[in-house]
C-alpha cells in the first residue's frame, strides 16, 4: 500500500506532544507549518506509474533472423541459359536487363533467349549501368555496335539454304498476286516455282493456294438461316417446362406424397 509512503514526512510532527491536536480539515496546514514552508498549496503528484517492459511491436523487439531469400547470380558470365532462366536476384535495381533478357515482378532477370549469359556497361545507354545479356552465340560481344544490324533468332535455327535452279528471285507478277491469271490451269506439284512475294517471303499465289479445296473435291454444307421467332418460342417453351417440373419436385419434398407412395397409389 501507499498509504505508509505518503504518511512517512508527518511522523515527527505526528508524535506525543503537549500542542492541541488539530482538526483533520487543517492536516495539510499543519504539514506545512511543521515543515517550515509558507508557499502556496500546491497539487501533490504521485511519482508511481507502471511503464511497459517490452516495446509493442516493430524492430524494436529485435532484429529477426530470418531465413535466407538466395539471393545473387544464378548463372555465371559464358554459361547457357534458356528462356525463363533466372540470371541474377537482386533487391532494387543493382542489375539492369541488357540484350535478350527482362526484368521481373521482383527485380529479377532472366533470359527471353537462348544464348550465353554476358555481364557488361553500356555507355551508350547509361554511364554508370550495370547490364545483363543474353549473346545468341558463343562469340558474341556485347553490347552489339549500334550501327549493326539486330541480331533476332525469332525462335529458328540459322541452316543452310542451296539456291535451286529454277527458283526465281524478285517480286512475283501482277497477275500472280491479284489472282488474274490462268486459273483453269492444271496445277502440276512437280513443276511449282515459289516466288518473292510483296512480304519478302518465298511462297505460292494466294489463288492457287484457294483452288487447292476446289481441285481436291471438298465439299462445304451449305449454310441455311432459320426462323429465328420460332426458335425464340421453342426455348421459352423449354424453360417453362423445366420451371413446372421444379416446382412440382419441390412440392413432394416439402409435404406431398413420395414418389414410392405415388407408385403404389397411396
Amino acid at each position: 500500500m501507499l498509504l505508509p509512503r505518503i504518511l512517512a514526512p508527518v511522523r515527527a510532527p505526528t508524535q506525543p506532544s503537549s500542542r492541541l491536536v488539530l482538526p483533520s480539515s487543517r492536516a495539510l496546514d499543519a504539514l506545512r507549518a511543521a515543515n517550515g514552508s509558507s508557499a502556496p498549496p500546491a497539487t501533490i503528484t504521485l511519482p508511481f506509474v507502471r511503464y511497459a517492459s517490452h516495446q509493442s511491436q516493430g524492430r524494436a523487439n529485435g532484429a529477426k533472423d530470418g531465413p535466407g531469400k538466395r539471393l545473387g547470380a544464378k548463372k555465371s558470365g559464358g554459361e547457357y541459359a534458356i528462356p525463363g532462366n533466372i540470371i541474377f536476384r537482386q533487391r532494387g535495381t543493382t542489375w539492369f536487363p541488357g540484350e535478350n533478357c527482362k526484368f521481373g515482378r521482383d527485380h529479377c532477370i532472366f533470359a527471353t533467349e537462348s544464348g550465353y549469359v554476358r555481364y557488361y556497361k553500356d555507355p551508350n545507354l547509361h554511364p554508370k549501368r550495370q547490364y545483363i545479356g543474353i549473346a545468341l552465340e558463343k562469340d558474341h560481344r556485347l553490347p552489339y555496335p549500334v550501327m549493326a544490324p539486330r541480331q533476332r533468332r525469332l525462335g529458328m535455327v540459322a541452316v543452310a539454304r542451296a539456291v535451286e535452279g529454277g527458283e526465281q528471285g524478285g517480286v512475283a507478277p501482277a497477275d500472280d498476286v491479284q489472282g488474274t491469271g490462268d486459273a483453269d490451269a492444271p496445277h502440276d506439284a512437280a513443276a511449282k516455282v515459289l516466288t518473292m512475294g510483296n512480304r519478302y517471303a518465298y511462297r505460292e499465289a494466294n489463288w492457287r493456294i484457294g483452288r487447292a479445296a476446289e481441285r481436291a473435291g471438298v465439299q462445304v454444307k451449305q449454310f441455311v438461316p432459320g426462323n429465328r421467332w420460332v426458335a425464340w418460342r421453342k426455348s421459352q417453351t423449354r424453360i417453362k417446362a423445366n420451371r413446372e417440373r421444379k416446382r412440382m419436385v419441390s412440392a413432394t419434398k416439402k409435404g406431398g406424397k413420395s414418389k414410392k407412395d405415388a407408385k403404389r397409389g397411396r
